[in-house]
């Protein structure tokens, strides 16, 4: 039939190549027995791998999901090919001129499919701008720009890097000459189609050529370097094309894989310039998400190369963000996507917040490869961004941060590490370890009632925990809640505060710290008598609970009413008209022991924090001791005087 490929072409294609290596090109392999080699499946997620190849035979077989073949039909799945392009694609590897049945050997133009002929129009632009950068007046810009990072001539061609010219028809021109179709240009996303015919997609930048795994040019990330350039996005990349799919492509990763594959270890950086510094800096496994965030499909690409298998010693993946809000923020989007490992996640986040390529120009290579080997465990990680958000001097701080830890303690894939990462959040928090394992244990049973559709919420997100900052706009005081004994005892000593001013001396009314009520409105009434002070010897009670209402605020009035007026639980000494002074004495005691009691564990959780950091100072650790004992013997004294 006219147009067909030659049977006994197809044949030699087969004969001639090598399965193994064309499928070690997307898998690594390892020995399975005589013969064959195993690695995980390109088709489908798994964690054992049971993809098999029979180097002999010429086949494979997945024995998960059942798909098998020849080369052929393993570049036609894998490329998502039709048969006569993966012939065409395989041929073109071997330098093999293919046979048709309509008589000889087409010229090699028009034997390529539409991908491949797609490819080579990238790789002839990715050799157009390559020439552009050495050789064009006008690349000045871009070579300045590549020197100013510390990369020379010779890394620039090592990645392929080019220019691209201003004048905005010079590639497609190029292009055309080559025998390429204007359709061609404008479905490979190389030229756009304007009023005035063609235009180069890519004007006056720097270019980084993008590959797939095997290295072929796909498509390019292109770098803004004059003011005047009308789009004002700092990086340009080509757009969703046949050839390109931003969602399953790594930049560096045709290069970094024997090294991934190598290592077990596989190094995600943010950008261009952060992969050649990495890679110049001798960490050569490192890759880059190309304008989209590092999602499922790039996940499943690393761990067929890095043999992310269950039953293996665990890999390792390694992410490097910038040091601030919107790099924390990628850093949890990962760990948020850990399960999907076998391997142990790890996150690499410089001192001073500086990316690979600003670390290398300050520091040399040696930083970067000693950033990447001083990653920390993802999962501390995320756990300490999430607890920063929180004041951990303050016990209400350290509840909500133990609060928000715990669902990712609870989600750690292996159950028989929680007690040992619970023992690390309690220190890091300065508590109790029953503490935290009390959380962690809660966090499970809201994810299993979450999993079995008897919460209608979804399970516990670190992101929605609020974070405890001052409420803006109108003022909104939460209502003491009197069913805690503490509360309700700060709330008697305010009524007799209230209605009996001069029950206690202005120094007795100094012993109590502003930090004394567990209750915010409680702390605001407190706050406007101590501002006023006692009455004066000739006010009246009615003249200085006025001053005090005026000192207060409005949000807290109504509860101001309430306690000068509500009737105190309290035997009234009949000699004096107020009550007895012993039971006057007792609940100022029981309020002063609360607050003691308060700083005492604020004292024990922040040396417990700090004991627990290798850099901290040894005299201060010292102090922190000595300091925490004087409060202790305070409260015993405290208590020994309220028993007696």
């Amino acid at each position: 039939m006219a147009g067909l490929i030659k049977a006994e072409d197809i044949a030699a294609v087969k004969e001639r190549t090598s399965i193994e290596d064309v499928v070690r090109e997307h898998v690594t392999l390892r020995p399975a027995g005589p013969g064959s080699l195993k690695g995980l499946c390109p088709f489908h997620d798994e964690k054992t791998p049971s993809f098999t190849v029979r180097n002999a035979v010429g086949a494979y077989h997945c024995f998960g999901c059942g798909e098998g073949g020849d080369v052929i039909s393993f570049v036609q799945k894998v490329e998502h090919l039709t048969f006569s392009e993966s012939v065409e694609r395989l041929a073109q590897k071997l330098g093999m001129e293919l046979r048709y049945e309509d008589g000889g050997s087409r010229p090699r133009e028009e034997g390529l499919g539409r991908r491949a002929r797609l490819l080579e129009a990238h790789r002839v632009a990715q050799e157009f701008y390559a020439d552009a950068l050495i050789n064009l007046r006008d690349a000045r810009a871009a070579r300045d720009f590549l020197r100013e990072r510390g990369f020379d001539r010779a890394a620039a061609e090592r990645f392929g890097i080019g220019y691209a010219p201003r004048g905005g028809e010079d590639l497609s021109r190029h292009l055309r000459g080559k025998g390429f179709s204007d359709d061609e240009l404008t479905l490979g996303g190389l030229s756009g189609r304007g009023s005035r015919g063609l235009y180069d997609r890519f004007r006056g930048r720097l270019v980084w050529p993008i590959h797939d795994i095997t290295g072929d040019t796909i498509g390019f990330g292109a770098r803004r370097l004059y003011d005047d350039d009308r789009i004002v996005a700092k990086y340009l990349n080509t757009s969703e094309t046949p050839i390109y799919k931003k969602s399953t492509v790594l930049y560096g990763l045709d290069q970094a894989k024997k090294a991934i594959a190598k290592d077990r270890r596989a190094v995600v950086v943010e950008g261009y310039t952060d992969v050649m510094a990495a890679h110049l800096s001798g960490v050569e496994g490192s890759v880059a998400t190309c304008g989209t965030a590092f999602g499922v499909d790039h996940i499943k690409v690393l761990r067929r190369i890095m043999r992310d298998e269950a039953e293996l010693a665990p890999a390792r993946v390694v992410f490097t963000f910038d040091g601030d809000a919107a790099g924390q923020k990628a850093a949890m989007k990962a760990f948020a996507e850990d399960q999907r490992w076998a391997s142990q996640s790890y996150v690499a986040v410089a001192a001073d917040g500086m990316d690979p390529c600003d670390l290398r120009l300050a520091k040399g290579d040696e930083a970067v490869r000693h950033l990447v080997d001083d990653a920390v465990p993802m999962f501390e990680f995320a756990v300490r961004t999430t607890i920063a958000r929180f004041d951990l001097s303050t016990a209400e701080g350290r509840v909500q941060a133990m609060r928000a830890a715990a669902p990712i303690v609870q989600g750690i894939r292996d159950s028989s590490l929680r007690p040992e990462y619970t023992r690390a959040v309690a220190g890091w928090l300065g508590v109790e370890v029953e503490q935290v394992a009390s959380e962690v244990a809660r966090a499970g049973r809201m994810a299993t009632r979450s999993a079995r559709g008897e919460e209608r919420h979804a399970p516990v997100d670190t992101d929605a925990v609020p974070e405890p900052t001052p409420q803006e706009g109108r003022a909104v005081m939460p209502t003491p809640d009197v069913r805690d004994p503490l509360v309700f005892t700060e709330r008697q000593l305010l009524q007799l505060i209230l209605q009996f001013p001069t029950m206690f001396s202005g120094a007795v009314l100094d012993t109590i710290p502003d930090g004394s009520f567990a209750a915010p409105a409680h702390a605001a009434v407190f706050a406007g008598i101590r501002a006023v002070g006692r009455p004066a010897p000739d006010e009246s009670l009615a003249g200085w609970s006025a001053r005090v209402t005026e000192a207060t605020p409005t949000v807290v009035h109504p509860l101001l009413a309430e306690l000068s007026v509500a009737t105190l639980p309290l035997r009234i000494d009949s000699s004096t008209g107020m009550p007895r002074r012993q039971d006057a004495e007792l609940i100022l005691a029981k309020v002063r022991e609360t607050e003691l009691t308060r700083r005492v564990a604020d004292a024990m959780s922040a040396l417990r924090r700090i004991s627990n950091d290798p850099s901290a100072d040894p005299q201060e650790i010292r102090s922190m001791s000595t300091d925490l004992q004087s409060l202790q013997r305070e409260l015993a004294t405290l208590r020994a005087g309220g028993e007696g």
